[in-house]
């Protein structure tokens, strides 16, 4: 019996220093921590970079689906009831909506844009555009035509065409020595009658309404003669005769008026020879109002 026993032998074996680790817990709560972190950044970069639009959109996402939009609350257990506030009071954005009035019916008068008026803002400029290339064409149409005869060639300076906010300003101007009038009559001289009948060529290439009217500079004491009025009245008048007689539709002359030196060329010395003219403008057409609107 002693012999076969085998004496029973117990190992052991004791871990040295106090250096190793303890398991791996500590990664857990490491990268616990670097998840927080990363929320943390992630959600100041979405304050910082998003609007309130978005904010909104957002806490719409995260708002609890029992939220309810009345006043008196979901009625549930534990969903909160209110009376005359903003029902249950869980966060979310359900609590800032408002209830907007119907829009007032003079809201047009106001500032408030329509279809309507989009479509006839776009109209107008279309129109606009069309009608300023219109003036542009005939402006060169009426400068190529002083180029090519030699008749007009030498009035070219006395011919002045420009675009105002009222249209298309073609103007007949005296020089020193090269007036359009004989002194102190109202009858347009060859010259002139040679310059009017050009202008008229070109006047008839647009369905535009025209205005004619005539000035007369300032003596060189500055006195204002009465007899002015009369006289620029007759040669803007005369220059309508001449117009008509190259073809103007009468029924487009708008209006024919005399200034006299009150709307001087040369503000500055208004006793100029070149201050002495008659201004022909091609209106602008007037704009198209929509629907309900008054002028």
């Amino acid at each position: 019996m002693a012999l076969r026993e085998a004496p029973i032998v117990i190992k052991k074996v004791k871990k040295g220093g106090d250096h190793g680790h303890h398991g791996g817990a500590w990664k857990v709560a490491y990268a616990d921590f670097v998840t927080a972190m990363m929320a943390f950044f992630l959600l100041m970069w979405l304050i910082n970079t998003t609007n309130p639009e978005q904010k909104k959109g957002i806490a719409d996402y995260f708002a609890p689906a029992s939220v309810s939009a009345t006043t008196s609350g979901t009625g549930g257990i534990l969903g909160g009831t209110a009376l005359a506030q903003d029902g249950t009071k869980q966060a979310g954005s359900q609590s800032v909506i408002e209830q907007t009035a119907p829009e007032s019916p003079n809201s047009q008068q106001t500032g408030a844009t329509t279809p309507q008026d989009a479509a006839v803002n776009n109209d107008q400029s279309a129109a606009d555009q069309h009608e300023q290339a219109s003036f542009q064409s005939a402006a060169e149409s009426l400068r190529q035509a002083l180029q090519d005869l030699p008749e007009l060639a030498e009035l070219s300076k006395q011919l002045l065409v420009d675009q105002t906010p009222e249209g298309l300003r073609i103007q007949l101007i005296d020089q020193e020595g090269r007036s359009m009038f004989r002194e102190n009559s109202a009858q347009p001289n060859d010259r002139a009658k040679v310059l009017l009948r050009a202008v008229g060529k070109v006047i008839n290439q647009l369905p535009n309404r025209v205005t004619i009217a005539g000035h007369t500079s300032a003596s060189p004491t500055g006195a204002k003669i009465a007899s002015d009025w009369q006289l620029s009245s007759q040669r803007a008048d005369a220059a309508r005769q001449v117009l008509q007689g190259a073809g103007v539709d009468p029924d487009r002359v708008y209006q024919v008026s005399g200034k006299a030196a009150s709307d001087p060329l040369y503000p500055d010395d208004p006793s100029l020879p070149g201050n002495r003219r008659i201004t022909i403008v091609l209106l602008r057409e007037k704009p198209v109002l929509p629907p309900g609107h008054t002028p």
